[in-house]
Order: C-alpha cells, then sequence, then structure tokens
C-alpha cells in the first residue's frame, strides 16, 4: 500500500504546485488590467489566454462588476486557497491513512 501512499502524496504536491502557479497567474492577470496593456504581446495573449475561461464562468454565475472594478479575480483566488486546504489537504491525509506516510509533515507542506 505505500506504493498508493506515495502516490497520493507526489499528486498533492503537484495539485499544490499547479494551484500556486495558477494562483500567481490570476494575480499577473489582474495587474495587467490595470494598466491596459498591449493586447497582441504573446506574454498578455498568455495570460489572457489561462485565466478567461474560469473567469467567464466565474462571472456568469455571479456579477461580480461595481464601480468599474472587477472582483472575480478575488473570487477566483478565494476559490484556490480552498482547493488548497481542503483537496491537497485531503490527499495527505488520505495517503497518511492508507500507507502510513506523514500526513501534512516533512518536505510536502
Amino acid at each position: 500500500m505505500f506504493v498508493l501512499s506515495n502516490f497520493l502524496v507526489a499528486l498533492a504536491v503537484v495539485v499544490n504546485a499547479v494551484l500556486n502557479i495558477y494562483w500567481w497567474i490570476i494575480i499577473a492577470s489582474a495587474v495587467l488590467s490595470w494598466v491596459n496593456p498591449d493586447p497582441y504581446n504573446p506574454i498578455v495573449r498568455f495570460l489572457r489566454s489561462a485565466t478567461e475561461p474560469v473567469m467567464y464562468r466565474v462571472r456568469r454565475v455571479l456579477p461580480l462588476s461595481f464601480g468599474g472594478v472587477d472582483f472575480t479575480p478575488i473570487v477566483v483566488l478565494l476559490l484556490i486557497t480552498f482547493l488548497q486546504v481542503f483537496l491537497v489537504k485531503t490527499l495527505y491525509q488520505l495517503a497518511a491513512s492508507v500507507g502510513g506516510a506523514p500526513a501534512l509533515g516533512g518536505q510536502f507542506n
């Protein structure tokens, strides 16, 4: 069962890393929205294509634009935080219960 436990720990580490990277992509996209960048810049195009699918879905459910300020990135960041607290920690605890791996211990925080 240690193989399954190690797999779950590795999955938790990867999910946490992906969520951290996406957190910073959301931050960069929000900061760029303040300065009106060149829409043909490859970095701007990447940030928009990476964030708009998620932002669009959140905007459809919760229209969060007040006074010209879009609060959708804050909601997405809160959702990412929820996933890090709930999903990643659940994977660590599941790995600990399956094979005796340290739950949220050591280098895997």
